[in-house]
């Protein structure tokens, strides 16, 4: 079997080898949306192929869409060349079930692919279309960025500026100089949302669109009414939104498995640009999509596809949720301590009954009681599913090391907002045992050596040389060697967002450090002591 619309004729063979096939006419679909698009991405990589590829799928399904996505590609084109033209286009997505089974299904939603290097006329034919309702993206939350950490422009962005829109490259420019087109040709209203996993997503697309025509402007490229049309919320909206799926790099075992059920040419391709992608992707089945309601050009019936549809408030509130309290701090916690436990899987830790202890009580006894609420989902049966379907699932080759990566700009969301609530509700958090306990195991983990006492290599982070220069002097089996190093970083509002010690549990944090380094093995007796 071949994984082509030719080959999907041959509807019995896919029936015969389980996979479930598009019931639509794909063909019609493609037509369908060259005439009257509706739908634009930019990032067409695996997370975007399997899940809003799939959404777009049930909604062609359920008859509440006759039109595809246009897929675009703004990075590596080698996606476009290698994994959507040589198969039609179509997806086959692969759900990895936590009890070691799988479902395949074969989505004929993405209708059109585009490179940016090489097809923006027919971008602007799109973009001129009053048809098109929304353009959508996932192109990580780099991918927004004009400039660096002294507030220079990149060189690349400062090239797309004194170029202007008609040599446009970056994703940005692209996308301002496609709203350009539209502006000057009927000043249609669009929706432009950023389907990122990075807080406030929305505000963060329409600053750097927003930046770009103002630059135009400035040197005559673009008018200032163009900017008002940008800033215009009735003409162009930028809705928030919140993402959550996990959606890990193509496996080889799904590889093999598809090849036992006859399907043909499903090999791993590593781009130029070192993407991992394959015709098939494979992923978690736990999704979640929340996003702000405010499109203008009005939608399709996103929610019969899964996505929950709100207000701003709510999107926030789910991501608050989700980062401070029932997945980001567990994962952190299982991170830090993995490292130094000398795991490489997520899954196998969740098997080691001291750090599943741990992460339950992070969430469930000392997140619950100053959860925010977002009310559209449950906390408790959100956070019931990381323990127990999510973070427990084989299949999901996540590793400690890639999770503790950047760690220096995390704990601030993922303890700092619950170590605030918690002075807020009850004047200090002297309450928590668990969260000072995976901040000390975080500052342990620094130090570079195992629980048996030998070096691994930290994870990348901004801040790795100043945390760890800090640490000087300390060494695992000799107490005496800690001299107050931590109060620095404990008491640094900058990383935790509070003062650790104002909160009353800087010198808890301290002791439990004492104990992590008392020898070897003190990692996994300490751990013990607290979580039992």
């Amino acid at each position: 079997m071949q994984l082509s619309i030719q080959g999907l004729k041959d509807r019995k063979a896919w029936e015969n080898a389980g996979i479930k096939i598009p019931s639509y006419d794909v063909e019609k679909i493609v037509e369908n949306t060259k005439k009257a698009p509706t739908w634009v991405h930019f990032g067409a990589g695996n997370i975007f192929r399997i899940f809003i590829g799939g959404i777009a799928n049930k909604l062609i399904e359920e008859g509440k869409m006759d039109t595809g996505i246009v897929c675009v590609e703004s990075f590596d084109f080698d996606v476009v060349d290698k994994i959507y033209k040589p198969y039609d286009n179509l997806v086959l997505a692969v759900t990895l079930k936590s009890d070691g089974k799988t479902e395949k299904e074969v989505y004929g939603s993405l209708a059109e692919a585009l490179k940016t290097s090489s097809d923006f006329e027919r971008l602007k034919e799109i973009f001129e279309n009053e048809t098109l309702q929304m353009v959508s993206f996932t192109i990580t939350e780099k991918g927004y960025a004009l400039s660096g950490a002294n507030g220079d422009f990149f060189p690349f962005i400062q090239a797309d500026i004194d170029n202007g829109p008609e040599k446009a490259t970056s994703a940005m420019a692209v996308v301002c100089a496609l709203l350009n087109a539209r502006f000057l040709k009927n000043k249609a209203p669009i929706a432009v949302v950023s389907m990122d996993n990075c807080s406030h997503n929305g505000e963060k697309l329409k600053a750097s669109v927003v930046t770009m025509a103002k630059k135009w402007a400035e040197k005559g490229f673009v008018s200032e009414d163009f900017v008002s049309y940008l800033e215009d919320e009735s003409k162009v909206s930028f809705p928030w939104s919140m993402i959550d799926k996990i959606t890990p790099r193509p496996a080889e075992i799904v590889k093999e498995d598809l090849a036992k059920c006859g399907v043909e040419k499903m090999d791993i391709v590593v781009t130029s640009k070192n993407t991992y992608i394959a015709p098939f992707v494979n992923a978690e089945g736990p999704q979640y999509l929340v996003i702000e309601d405010k499109f203008p050009n009005g939608r399709v019936k996103l929610e019969v596809g899964g996505v929950y549809m709100t207000d701003r408030d709510t999107v926030n509130n789910v991501e608050r949720m989700k980062v401070t309290t029932c997945l980001n701090p567990l994962h952190t916690a299982l991170a830090v301590y993995g490292c130094v436990l000398g795991y490489d899987l997520i899954s196998a830790e969740m098997k080691d009954k001291a750090l599943r202890a741990l992460v339950e009580k992070i969430g469930l006894v000392e997140g619950m009681p100053v959860v925010v609420d977002p009310k559209i989902l449950s906390p408790k049966d959100f956070v019931d599913e990381v323990l127990n379907e999510r973070m427990t699932n084989p299949f999901m080759p996540d590793a400690p090391q890639r999770i503790a990566t950047d760690t220096s700009q995390k704990v601030g969301i993922r303890y700092g907002e619950t170590i605030k609530s918690y002075i807020k509700e009850y004047g200090d958090a002297k309450k928590l045992v668990c969260i000072p306990l995976a901040i000390a195991g975080w500052c342990r983990y620094l130090l570079g050596v195992d629980d048996e006492g030998n070096k691994f290599e930290l994870s990348s982070d901004p801040m790795l040389e100043e945390l760890t220069s800090k640490l000087e002097g300390i060494k695992v089996g000799d107490e005496s060697s800690y001299k107050g190093q931590l109060k620095s970083i404990l008491a640094n509002k900058n990383i935790f967002g509070v003062d650790l010690y104002e909160a009353g549990i800087g010198e808890k944090i301290e002791e439990m450090f004492v104990e992590l380094i008392s020898g070897k093995g003190a990692v996994r007796k300490t751990l013990e002591k607290y979580v039992f």
